[in-house]
């Protein structure tokens, strides 16, 4: 009996069932070696992951590499269901080299059993079904992008997402696909949020358009006591602390032509752009980038109730044009760059933001200036500007990590790894903000039922049920999921395995460059919260090879004790 591991993949959950995708790619691959005497007895089957991903990027078939080089792998081949799901583009060609050095032969239904890899058909088939595969994704990408262009632009339709400040979801109809709207799909459309937010809208752009800025904007409306947007829906905002209106919302709110009563889609593109220029086989990130206005894509005519007029929108973006010409003057390029060590670590602990890199004096700093961003509130006691400087923090940092790494301290550091493991699961941020959708989607559910008995369109209160009820059984499952994975609990020896691989940690640290450092504090998984009033730095350690699984202990630092 030969024995084989089978290798497969399936996209995102939305457009696929992970399960009977499984199951078929499962049955080719057994037709395939079942008659030839084998068995399957590992599965490497990644679910929710694109095609366009390079195998060392996708968790099973990363998996499946690293136990390539293992002699004790259990497995003498490896099978595939279908190539066209598992290899894109040029993938087959950095990869089967691989099988070919680790002596395991590669089975694929089209070749009718293993590749041989002096073979030109075998090698031409395979690189023509990543050649397929790559075109398939995009012509899957040009035809959906034209679809919803022609929906936005010929039909108005809303195409989903969070409806914007001011407004509402409301059921339009049944979909117009009939298998969609057999499954209880419905269009939707927008709709005024009133009393309150629709008329908050329409104040920002009045006192707009007759002078004031950003920030006298959210202060007026702060000291109104009139909720930002992250107040006003919490369910959906439970990152942020919503005290305060911020220059932000007000600048986002001014510039969404929504409130004009036209569809605008294709605001934002998203790019692929190669990971590292050095390694292509890395593949790529989607970066997220806005397009400019002239190539949005607007309704013929308006498809919802507008909150300004199309006039006033334009005057309001013909004056937020004027002031930028007059405040963005033209800088010198920068000879030098600073690099920032803590970039992205340092939090202020009044706000909780993540305090911005700065170099003042010949150093770098870490500020905060909260209230250039948001309106003053006395729920809030944050000074104008908090700054703490690099160099006070690094060496005390650095001393923290390699005591608790050190070998005299490193089991009891294994040991509060392990145990705290089981205190996070209650604490998860995702779960918290899981249990309140669920909670909202309840209260949501019990408030139509009772618009229904007040004699209600049945029709319209069912599609409202139909989506608070998929939007909470969306929230479960990810509530499952979170679950399933922070109980996940890590052996002290298993965690060892894991802070091995980071190196050296005492000996990293005497002799890195700031690049090397901000890479060891990211495997490091380091959080910093800056306490001005103490003068005390706290530091929050959850290594990224850990991540989603444990909560690291916390020491603090005092950089300024004297």
């Amino acid at each position: 009996m030969t024995r084989f591991a089978f290798a497969g993949r399936c996209s995102t959950e939305d457009l696929q069932d992970p399960e009977a995708s499984k199951n078929w790619q499962l049955l080719r691959a057994k037709g395939l070696i079942e008659p030839a005497g084998g068995q399957i007895v590992a599965e490497y089957f990644d679910s929710g992951h694109s095609r366009a991903l390079p195998w060392k990027r996708r968790p099973r078939a990363a998996a499946l590499l690293q136990d390539l080089r293992n002699p004790d792998r259990g497995f003498d081949a490896v099978v595939i269901g279908e190539p066209q799901r598992t290899f894109y583009g040029n993938q087959f060609g950095n990869t089967f080299p691989l099988f070919v050095h680790f002596h395991v032969p590669l089975w694929v239904p089209e070749v009718g059993g293993p590749i041989d890899p002096d073979n030109e058909a075998h090698d031409l088939v395979m690189s023509v079904f990543g050649g397929m595969s790559k075109g398939e994704r995009n012509r899957i990408k040009i035809r959906v992008r034209t679809a919803m262009s022609a929906q936005a632009q010929l039909e108005g339709r809303y195409l989903g997402g969070r409806p914007p400040y001011g407004y509402a979801l409301e059921v339009a109809g049944p979909h117009p696909n009939p298998a969609k709207a057999a499954d209880g799909k419905r269009l939707h459309r927008l709709v005024p949020d009133r009393p309150l937010a629709a008329s908050v809208v329409q104040r920002i752009f009045a006192e707009y358009l007759h002078g004031m800025g950003y920030l006298a904007i959210a202060i007026r409306l702060t000291h109104d006591g009139i909720p930002c947007p992250s107040a006003h829906d919490r369910a959906r905002n439970p990152h942020r602390n919503g005290i305060a209106w911020s220059k932000s919302a007000v600048a986002t709110i001014l510039a969404n032509p929504r409130y004009t009563g036209h569809e605008v889609w294709n605001k934002q593109r998203k790019d692929e752009v190669l990971l590292d220029i050095d390694d292509i086989t890395l593949g790529h990130r989607t970066k997220q980038s806005w397009n400019k206005p002239d190539q949005w894509i607007w309704s013929a005519q308006p498809v919802h109730e507008p909150l300004v007029s199309l006039d006033d929108f334009k005057a309001a973006q013909a004056q937020r044009a004027s002031r930028h010409e007059r405040r963005d003057h033209p800088r010198p390029p920068r000879t030098t760059t600073h690099p920032y060590v803590l970039r992205g670590r340092m939090r202020c602990s009044i706000c909780r933001r993540t305090m911005q890199g700065s170099f003042n004096n010949g150093h770098p700093h870490y500020r905060c200036r909260y209230k250039q961003e948001y309106a003053r509130t006395t729920a809030l006691d944050h000074p104008p500007t908090i700054y703490v400087r690099e160099d006070a923090v690094l060496p005390r940092l650095d001393s923290w990590i390699a005591q608790s790494f050190a070998p005299a301290r490193l089991d009891r550091t294994l040991h509060e790894l392990q145990r705290s493991q089981e205190t996070t699961l209650a604490t998860a941020p995702a779960l918290e903000v899981a249990r309140i959708t669920i909670a909202d989607c309840d209260r949501r559910i019990a408030h139509y039922r009772a618009a229904l008995d007040r004699g209600t369109d049945p029709e319209l209160v069912t599609g409202w049920i139909t989506q608070t009820q998929a939007e909470k059984a969306a929230a479960q499952r990810q509530l499952t999921e979170i679950d399933q994975a922070h109980r996940t609990v890590l052996t002290e020896t298993q965690i060892q395995n894991l802070i091995e691989q980071l190196g050296g940690i005492h000996a990293a640290f005497a002799a890195a460059a700031p690049e090397d450092k901000q890479q060891l504090y990211l495997a490091l998984g380091l959080k910093l919260t800056y306490y001005a009033k103490e003068r005390i730095v706290t530091v929050e350690s959850q290594p990224a090879l850990l991540c989603a699984q444990t909560m690291c202990p916390r020491g603090d630092l005092n950089p300024h004790a004297r």
